[in-house]
């Protein structure tokens, strides 16, 4: 199984600025690799006080410069905001420089784009040329990454990958990456089928719960319009919660695993059989840079990577 990171570059308590922030999310790309992960890719979000990152092509380049052989991309690159041929153009450029070490990972999240899907074939068709084929990659490095499962078929029909966010929407993800297997399969196409997951862990069960608390409590708050840096333990250990509060969390936790890393391990093999996928992309949002380098290292380990 392969394992790679989503990293959204948080802001948190404890690295509460932005140049702290983008400064963790390169170490962590640098760590990853000494980690055996496959890829690390960075997201992006505006106008947002939970993440620093809002151009993820140029932490891509950055993070390319500090490494040698991990595949860097975006996780993704919203691209109802965005031209296809200056994505292609821009990306395509990285990748000339670093060979077959540059993914490109494109969404749209909630927002409407009519043009959509000529968008994702223009790039398949622009970035294919510049790469030669594996199995182990798509066309064009592409990936398309969705969480209603709409979206799925697309990239299956135009030999994308596809990467579920089943943190996100985890109802339903058996569905989608199902869809967009049969969707590349009808059309002759090799599947790259990725789960995004994200994970609390420590080498204590009281720590890894203690770690998932934190980042509920961020989630409601968010939830709740209270957008901010992801808490500290001690914020959260402290912290008063409303029934209505309570109850968010509750349903945020199902897209939560949370253990130790052999538990966690177990349960994301799991989740990776029921959904057909080759790959596991991670994410854990903690406080505390150490805590979160911790986390990768620990679950690395427990896969033997």
């Amino acid at each position: 199984m392969r394992l790679s990171i989503l990293d959204q570059v948080p802001l948190t308590e404890h690295a509460p600025t932005v140049p702290e922030a983008l400064s963790s999310g390169l170490q962590l790309a640098q760590e990853a690799e000494n980690l055996g992960y496959h890829r690390i890719w960075f997201a992006e979000h505006h106008h947002s006080k939970s993440f620093a990152s809002a151009a993820p092509e140029m932490m891509t380049a950055l993070a390319l410069e500090r490494t040698k052989s991990i595949r860097i991309g975006t996780g993704a690159i919203l691209l109802p905001y965005y031209q296809g041929q200056k994505v292609a153009e821009a990306m395509g450029l990285l990748a000339a420089v670093h060979p077959d070490r540059v993914d490109i990972g494109v969404g749209r999240a909630a927002l409407s784009d009519p043009h959509y899907a000529q968008k994702i074939a223009g790039l398949v068709h622009d970035l294919d040329a510049d790469h030669q084929p594996s199995d182990c990659e798509p066309a064009g490095r592409l990936w398309v990454l969705g969480a209603g499962g709409s979206t799925a078929p697309l990239p299956g029909m135009l030999g994308a990958g596809y990467v579920h966010g089943h943190f996100l929407r985890p109802s339903g993800a058996e569905s989608a990456t199902r869809a967009y297997r049969e969707a590349a399969a009808n059309a002759g196409h090799r599947a790259h089928t990725v789960l995004a997951v994200r994970f609390a862990t420590a080498d204590t069960e009281d720590k890894a719960q203690a770690l998932a608390d934190a980042l509920l409590l961020w989630r409601v708050r968010k939830d709740f319009g209270n957008d901010g840096p992801i808490p500290s333990l001690s914020t959260a250990a402290s912290y008063r919660w409303s029934d209505q509060e309570r109850a968010r969390a509750a349903e945020r936790r199902e897209a939560l695993i949370v253990g130790t890393p052999d538990a966690v391990r177990d349960q994301l093999l799991a989740l990776a059989q029921a959904h057909g996928a080759d790959e596991l992309m991670l994410n854990t949002l903690v406080c505390d840079p150490a805590d979160r380098l911790d986390a990768y290292r620990l679950l690395a380990q427990s896969f033997g990577s």
